[in-house]
This record gives structure tokens, sequence and C-alpha cells, in this order.
């Protein structure tokens, strides 16, 4: 799918959806009233879709739905750049936030990783390796880290509260390739259904040339 706003304007953008919104059904989003995705549920990602850069309004409906949008908003695609945009936080203040996937070169031997908080109603995270290793400190509801580098290889995180010993989620097997760039989103509530976990795409960066 190839999106214009300004038929002008050749430069090329990427970008894929993600619904992060634990309570929110499967839903349908609109592009300048043009369907782009259908039925996205929860935990679901789109493929990467090219698009012009520039300022689009957003709808997002209930599956089915064409009327009474959660989401109407405007959004601005960068130019030259790839991103994630997630549906975010509980249903009842639900909005679209974008997550850039900047082109970075990679140390031989190392992939690179960030973190994205968006488990509604979780405090403020530190994720740390089993030795205590923290990679990203202090990170808020919402917040995404830059991209850190890490040798390739099997990793255990654990995510603990900022300035607790308490570990609340441990995520064993995760496998970091050469040359790629992920990253850890986590969903759900610490606290209720669906349970918090995380989800570990690989990102548009690793594979996309601008």
């Amino acid at each position: 799918m190839y999106l214009y706003p300004d038929w002008k304007n050749q430069s090329k953008s990427f970008m894929r959806l993600l619904n992060a919104s634990p309570n929110a059904p499967a839903v349908d989003v609109y592009f300048n009233g043009q369907l782009i995705t259908s039925n996205l549920a929860y935990k679901d990602f789109t493929e990467y879709m090219s698009t012009s850069p520039g300022l689009y309004n957003v709808k997002v409906f209930p599956h089915g739905k064409v009327s009474s949008p959660i989401i109407d908003t405007r959004m601005k695609i960068p130019t030259d750049s790839i991103l994630t945009l997630a549906l975010a936080n509980n249903l009842e203040e639900i909005q679209i936030l974008p997550y850039l996937e900047p082109k970075l070169p990679i140390p031989p031997g190392n992939a690179y990783v960030k973190f994205v908080h968006l488990s509604p109603g979780t405090p403020n995270v530190d994720i740390t390796l089993p030795n205590g290793t923290i990679l990203f400190k202090d990170v808020e509801f919402e917040e995404g880290t830059d991209y850190i580098p890490l040798k390739v290889g099997t990793y255990t995180i654990e995510a603990k509260p900022t300035g607790s010993d308490k570990t609340v989620l441990t995520v064993p097997n995760i496998n970091l390739k050469p040359n790629r760039f992920y990253t850890i989103y986590a969903v759900g509530y610490l606290d209720g259904t669906p349970s918090i976990q995380v989800l570990i795409p690989l990102d548009g960066n690793s594979y996309i040339n601008l």
C-alpha cells in the first residue's frame, strides 16, 4: 500500500501499526479516509507500508464500524523515516504514538535493541540482565528509549520497578542476531488481564533501505 498526502512529494517513508491497547477491540485504521488495515487485534502488528511523508488525518474505529471513532487525530509522518505507530493506553484514554526506527551503523558482532513501555498502570521500570546490569533505566509509561548495542547471542531480561529489587517480569531466550534492530515492547497489565508480557519484533530498519 502506498499513501499520498502530497503528490508532489517524491520522498518515501515506511510505517507499521501495533495494537497495544489491552482492553481495546480489534480495530480498523484509516489515513485520510483510506482504510490501511482492518481487524487489527491486540498484540498484532501490520506489515510495513510505504507512504509519502506528510500530515495525515488518522481515524481508528472498532472493527466493522464507520462512526464514532475511538481515535480521530492528525499525525505527521517524517521524511525518510521508518516507524511503528502504536495504539497505546486503555481504551478510555487510547491514543496513537510514533516510535522511530532510525538507520544506524551497527558495530560488528552486535545487534541494536530498544525498549518501549506500553503497559498501562505499570510504574517506571528498569530493564536488566540477571546479573544486575541495567540496560534501560527509569523508563516511564509510553516512553521509548534509544537503541543500544548488544553482542549477538541469547539473553534473559528482567523488568523491575525503578528503585526496587522485585522482578515483575522475566523473559528468557531472546535471540539477538547480528546486524539487526529489535524493539522490546512491554504490553498488558501488571495486575490484571491480559497480563504483562513483551513483544520483540524485528524492526524495519534491519532490512528497509530508504
